[in-house]
């Protein structure tokens, strides 16, 4: 049986609980939207969680953002099909959604209120775009990446046997 997720905004108008497979803290990203929207370590976590078991309490305080993609590799920015959710009254990021995955959606661990597993590994993803005075963690054990890792966070928890049934 998943686990059941129960987060919120600091200022309280916002709550939720999800369920997820996948509840480990495991995957840093330190692309500049993560960062600047949430991340104060330069970093932000993402978990992963079955979007159709979301229920929310507080719908009319969220705020949706979806950012502009700017990379030096294409001439113009995209906007992301990727949902952030959070807070209008405070600012606290809650979750990601995109319509892309739609069976999915990914709160952010520094919103989640309930106790998490902690990972004796972790991944450091987007290190090409960290901020200049950010020295990331890097422990033994850990995997880091410029951009994105093959594998899913899915496929983390299955292999690191994290997975909740």
């Amino acid at each position: 049986m998943p686990v059941l997720l129960k987060g919120s905004c600091h200022c309280g108008a916002v709550s939720f609980e999800v369920e997820s497979h996948t509840p480990a803290p495991f995957m840093l990203c330190y692309c500049s939207i993560c960062r600047k929207q949430q991340g104060g370590g330069g970093y932000a976590i993402n978990l992963g969680a079955i979007s159709e078991t979301l229920k929310i309490k507080g719908k009319r305080s969220i705020g949706v953002y979806r950012a502009e993609i700017q990379d030096d590799e294409r001439p113009h920015c995209e906007t992301s099909t990727g949902e952030r959710n959070y807070c209008r009254k405070c600012g606290s990021a809650l979750w990601l959604y995109d319509p892309t995955w739609p069976d999915l959606v990914h709160p952010f661990a520094s919103a989640i209120d309930s106790d998490l597993p902690k990972p004796k590994h972790r991944v450091h993803i987007m290190l090409k775009y960290k901020a200049n005075w950010v020295e990331p963690d890097i422990r033994r054990g850990d995997k880091a990446f410029d951009l994105y890792p093959e594998e899913s966070i899915a496929e983390w928890h299955k292999r690191t046997k994290m997975w909740v049934e």
